[in-house]
């Protein structure tokens, strides 16, 4: 490695190959201390998927993964074919593609308000505020849901009958689940999201901001054409790593709210693969679900990411 290091034309004759190794043992200590990121994922991210075979397979537990017998797409053609594939779809897209489109504005329009904030103490005030939600546990969440609008005690329903209303049971109400879905995932995760727009906000240039103050500009026409696009990469990019979860809603809120009264806008398909694969002992058949889920993540994703490479410079890959 010495001589190389002394005679950089020796080694700009060796093969492609060659340089790279050459490269690597001249900086072995980085590529040391990526031993154990790399050997977690190995082990609890991609040696798992080898059970992605359950799928084909009808399992039996006597002969194990390897042992069972090929079925071949039999319980993806289960699933296609059942009762509840359109529900469940109609379900899942509901949730996740109003969670997308009313839940991802509001980070982006906290932390342009917070950025104008001129004290900085009420600033952290607030911040704090918003943040503490999003350290509340679900089933903590969910129980605050069901005591804010229990339909005898909820403050909620206590302002209705006070206005003249009738009570509503909103935890019973099919046509309430995604409301209280969708609006609480706002409230829990919406200040803790703003913090990377924050983060985009503090690398504009403040010598923009001074000069569009010298030619007269308000603050709406600084968050307008300079606070905005500042950001534009990192939403567009937020915005493709969220369209690529559009299937996977969050289990375990879904299903604490569930009950026998809201199932039918309340069963989704992390709720369904839970149900056949641990209560049901349906092991081939929640893989195969939940083998269809990730794949249509993933062609979302990438589908997203290349509109976004050919409409703008903003891209994952």
């Amino acid at each position: 490695m010495t001589t190389l290091a002394k005679n950089p034309g020796r080694d700009l004759r060796l093969s492609p190959g060659r340089r790279k190794l050459n490269k690597i043992l001249c900086n072995w200590q980085l590529y040391l201390f990526l031993l154990p990121a790399l050997a977690y994922f190995l082990i609890f991210r991609y040696y798992p998927m080898l059970g992605l075979q359950l799928a084909f397979k009808k399992y039996r537990a006597v002969e194990g993964i390897w042992g069972s017998p090929w079925v071949g797409t039999k319980y993806f053609e289960q699933f296609f074919r059942g009762p509840n594939f359109g529900r469940l779809i109609t379900n899942t897209l509901m949730i996740s593609v109003g969670t997308l489109l009313i839940s991802f504005p509001v980070p982006v329009l906290l932390a342009l308000l917070l950025n104008q904030i001129p004290s900085k103490k009420y600033k952290k005030l607030v911040q704090t505020t918003i943040y503490a939600p999003h350290f509340i546990s679900v089933v903590v969440l969910v129980g605050i849901i069901s005591l804010f609008f229990s339909p005898r005690n909820g403050i909620v329903n206590h302002l209705i009958a006070a206005l003249g209303g009738t009570r509503i049971h909103f935890m019973a109400e099919p046509s309430w689940f995604r409301p209280l879905y969708i609006g609480s995932d706002i409230w829990q995760n919406a200040g803790w999201g703003s913090i990377i727009y924050l983060a985009a906000l503090s690398n504009i240039n403040p010598e923009l901001h001074e000069a569009a103050i010298m030619d007269g500009a308000n603050k709406y026409q600084r968050v307008w054409h300079i606070d905005l696009p500042g950001i534009l990469p990192t939403v567009v990019i937020m915005f493709i790593l969220g369209a690529g979860k559009v299937m996977t809603v969050g289990f375990e809120k879904a299903f604490l709210m569930k009950n026998d009264l809201n199932v039918s806008t309340s069963e989704i398909i992390s709720v369904y693969v839970y149900q056949r694969g641990l209560l049901d002992n349906q092991p081939s058949l929640s893989t195969a679900v939940g083998m269809f889920e990730s794949v249509v993540n993933l062609v979302l994703i990438t589908t997203v990411n290349f509109i976004s490479k050919k409409v703008s410079d903003s891209s994952l890959f």
